[in-house]
């Protein structure tokens, strides 16, 4: 029997990047390391931009 995943795996990827990513930023800004969380959310946005949906 297959299971069929709604989402494909390299979008669940992408989303879980992102999300780390956020959440990796948001820690960085609440230790004072402004730097990097400015790092940290733009990495996000980078990865962020792979969940655009495809234009064709």
């Amino acid at each position: 029997m297959r299971h069929h995943w709604p989402v494909p795996l390299n979008r669940v990827a992408w989303i879980a990047t992102t999300a780390a990513s956020v959440l990796i930023a948001i820690l960085l800004f609440l230790g004072g390391y402004t730097g990097y969380g400015v790092l940290g959310l733009v990495v996000a946005l980078s990865a962020g931009i792979n969940l655009a949906p495809e234009r064709t």
